[in-house]
C-alpha cells in the first residue's frame, strides 16, 4: 500500500481510522461472529431476513446453465438457493473476504449435499479475481457497507458481469418513517448489542454493525454510484418501510 494510502481515513461504525485499518477490523468482528451468524440474523431480523434474500432470488431472474457470483456470500444462504435454480450445467461461486465466513458457508453447503456446482473463493470485493464478462448474475447481500471502496467494488463488480448481467445488491438502507427511525435507533443501540453480548459474547461487533448500517450510502446516493460505475436501469425496492433496499443495476 502506497504512503499515501496510508495516511488516508475512512470510517469503521462511527469511528475515522486509517483506510489500511479497516479490512482487518472488519475481518476482525465476522472472525467473532461468524459460528453464531445464521441464529443471530433470525434473532435480530425475526425471520425477516429470509424473505429479504427470498425476494432477491424471485427477482434474479437466475435458471439452468447460469453464471452467478454471491459476493460476501458468508454462511451461504443465497448460494445454496442459487446452486438449485442453475443445476448442473450452472456454476455459483460463493466469494467472501473473511475465511472464518466461508469456511462456515461451505460446512453449511456440504451439510445440505450442495457441492457439485458450487466453488469457494476468498476474494475482495474491490478487486475480484475473476475475467471480465464472466457472470449472468452478481449478488452482495449485507455486505456492501463493510467494504472500505464501495465504488472501485461497484466497479469490479461490473467488469466481471457479462453484457447484460445484472447486479443486486440487498442492503440495510433509510428509512424516512419518523416514528420507525426512532424505533429502530433504539432497537439498534440498545438492544441488538445486548443480544449479541447474550448470544454471541460479543457485544462491539454488534455495536459496528449498527452504525455500519447508520454510515451505508441512502437509496438515492447508491442507486448514483451503480450507474457511476457503468450499470444502466438502476432501480430500488424498498423492504420493511426503507430498512432494506433491494438496488439493481444492468451491464450495458
Amino acid at each position: 500500500m502506497s504512503e499515501q494510502n496510508k495516511d488516508q481515513t475512512t470510517h469503521f461504525g462511527y469511528q475515522q481510522v486509517k483506510t489500511d485499518e479497516k479490512v482487518k477490523r472488519v475481518a476482525d468482528v465476522f472472525h467473532s461472529v461468524a459460528g453464531k451468524y445464521d441464529l443471530m440474523n433470525d434473532l435480530m431480523s425475526g425471520g425477516i431476513h429470509r424473505l429479504w434474500k427470498r425476494i432477491t432470488i424471485e427477482q434474479s431472474g437466475v435458471r439452468r446453465g447460469m453464471q452467478v457470483l454471491d459476493i460476501a456470500g458468508g454462511t451461504g444462504d443465497l448460494t445454496m438457493r442459487f446452486a438449485r435454480l442453475v443445476g448442473a450445467e450452472g456454476k455459483v461461486v460463493l466469494a467472501d473476504i473473511n475465511d472464518s465466513m466461508l469456511k462456515v458457508g461451505r460446512d453449511k453447503l456440504y451439510d445440505h449435499g450442495v457441492t457439485g456446482n458450487v466453488e469457494f473463493v476468498q476474494a475482495n470485493a474491490e478487486c475480484l479475481p475473476f475475467p471480465d464478462n464472466s457472470f449472468d448474475v452478481i449478488t452482495i447481500a449485507f455486505g456492501l457497507r463493510n467494504v472500505t471502496d464501495k465504488d472501485a467494488a461497484l466497479r469490479s463488480m461490473t467488469r466481471v458481469l457479462k453484457p447484460g448481467g445484472k447486479l443486486m445488491v440487498l442492503e440495510f438502507s433509510k428509512t424516512d418513517n419518523p416514528l420507525l427511525t426512532k424505533a429502530y435507533d433504539i432497537y439498534s443501540f440498545n438492544i441488538l448489542p445486548q443480544m449479541g453480548q447474550l448470544i454471541a459474547g460479543d457485544a462491539d461487533s454488534y455495536r459496528y454493525l449498527a452504525e455500519s448500517i447508520r454510515m451505508h450510502p441512502d437509496q438515492e446516493t447508491l442507486k448514483g454510484m451503480m450507474e457511476q460505475a457503468g450499470l444502466v436501469n438502476c432501480k430500488y425496492q424498498n423492504m420493511t418501510g426503507g430498512i432494506v433496499a433491494l438496488h439493481t443495476g444492468i451491464k450495458p
